[in-house]
C-alpha cells in the first residue's frame, strides 16, 4: 500500500497539470455529513477532517459539520444520491459499517457504485468495553458468563442486527461458542446514544470503537475489555489487551473516510482528492488524527474505490456466512 507522500509525490506532474484549474474549484460552502446524531464515530471523522482542511489553510471558508441520521449512514448516502448529486462542496463521512451496510443491500436501490469515493483518512479498531465498576475484568470473563447464560449479559451498540457494532458482538458470541441468536442485544442510533446506556446501567458490554472510548477510559468511567486488531495498539490504547492475546481469534479494523455525491465535476472532485492528499501527507495532521485515537490509513481517488468494493465483496462472504443475506 502506498503512503500519502508516495502517492503525493508519484502524482506530481498531474496535480501541477491541473493546479491553476483546481484553484478555481475550492467549494464555497464546504460541508461535512455525519450520517448520525453527535457524539459517534461519523461525527469524529467529520471533526478530524474539518480541523485539518481548516488548520492546515485547504479551506479559507468554514467548514459546518451537519448530522443526518437514519440508517446507520443509509439516509444521507441515499439524500446525497438522488437529491444532493451534484453539490461540490457536500462531502459525507463513512466507515468500515457502512460498506458492511452496503454488502447487506441495507442502503435501498443505491450500492457501492453510486457515490464516488474520494479519501480514506484514518483507520479504527472495534472493541469491547464495559462500565468501571463491571464484575468483568477481561474478554474471557465476559466470554465465560455468557457462554453459561447468553441471556444474562445485554450487548449495546450504535447500529441494528447486521451492522458492524452488531457484528462486533456477533463474534464475541462465536467465541463462546454460542448462537449469536441466542444473546441480547439493543440498537443504538449512534455510539453516543450507546455510550450513555452504558454508563446509566441500562447495558452491560459495548461492542464500539476504539476511538469513541478514548474520552470515556480517560474519565475513569469505562474500561475496555480487549480491541479487535492483531497487536497492541500505540498511544492512549496502548495498555488495551488484544482478544487476540486473550486467546479470542477476532480481529475488526475500521476505515474512515468520505465519499461525494456520483454527479460531482471531476475538478471538483480532484480539487477535494488533492487537498486531502496534502493534508495527510502533514505532521500536523498527523497529530490530529492520533489525538482523536485513529492510526494511519491514507487512501485517495481510485486506490479508495479499488479498496472500497474489494472490502464490501468480503463482507458480503461474512454477512452470507451469519445468514443475514442469502
Amino acid at each position: 500500500m502506498k503512503t500519502s507522500v508516495q502517492r503525493l509525490l508519484g502524482g506530481t506532474v498531474a496535480v501541477l497539470s491541473l493546479s491553476s484549474t483546481l484553484a478555481f474549484a475550492e467549494p464555497e460552502r464546504p460541508e461535512c455529513i455525519a450520517p448520525a446524531k453527535p457524539g459517534g464515530g461519523f461525527d469524529l471523522t467529520c471533526k478530524l477532517a474539518q480541523s485539518g482542511l481548516q488548520d492546515g489553510g485547504f479551506l479559507s471558508s468554514p467548514m459546518r459539520v451537519s448530522y443526518m441520521p437514519g440508517g446507520i449512514g443509509a439516509v444521507a448516502y441515499n439524500a446525497v444520491v438522488a437529491q444532493r448529486p451534484d453539490e461540490p462542496g457536500t462531502i459525507v463521512a463513512f466507515s468500515g459499517g457502512s460498506l458492511l451496510n452496503l454488502a447487506q443491500k441495507k442502503f435501498g436501490k443505491y450500492g457501492v457504485n453510486d457515490v464516488r469515493w474520494m479519501a480514506a483518512v484514518g483507520a479504527d479498531f472495534g472493541m469491547i468495553a464495559v462500565r468501571d465498576d463491571s464484575p468483568f475484568q477481561t474478554l474471557g470473563d465476559l466470554i465465560s458468563t455468557i457462554k453459561e447464560d447468553p441471556t444474562s449479559v445485554i450487548f449495546g451498540a450504535g447500529g441494528t442486527v447486521g451492522s458492524q457494532d452488531w457484528m462486533k458482538s456477533a463474534l464475541v458470541a462465536r467465541a463462546a461458542d454460542i448462537d449469536f441468536r441466542k444473546m441480547r442485544y439493543v440498537a443504538f442510533e449512534g455510539g453516543g446514544e450507546s455510550l450513555t446506556a452504558l454508563l446509566g446501567g441500562h447495558i452491560q458490554a459495548y461492542s464500539g470503537d476504539v476511538a469513541e472510548i478514548i474520552p470515556h477510559l480517560q474519565s475513569g468511567k469505562v474500561r475496555a475489555l480487549a480491541v479487535f486488531s492483531d497487536e497492541r495498539l500505540t498511544g492512549d490504547a496502548a495498555d488495551i489487551p488484544t482478544a487476540k492475546e486473550q486467546g479470542y481469534d477476532i480481529s475488526w479494523p475500521i476505515v474512515r473516510g468520505f465519499y461525494v455525491g456520483p454527479e460531482v465535476s471531476d475538478a471538483d472532485y480532484n480539487w477535494w482528492v488533492e487537498s486531502f492528499d496534502k493534508m495527510l501527507a502533514s505532521e500536523e495532521f498527523d497529530e490530529l488524527r492520533t489525538a482523536r485515537g485513529l492510526f494511519p490509513f491514507d487512501l485517495t481517488g481510485e486506490e479508495l474505490d479499488t479498496f472500497v468494493k474489494e472490502r464490501v465483496s468480503e463482507f458480503e462472504t461474512l454477512a452470507a456466512e451469519f445468514g443475514l443475506i442469502q
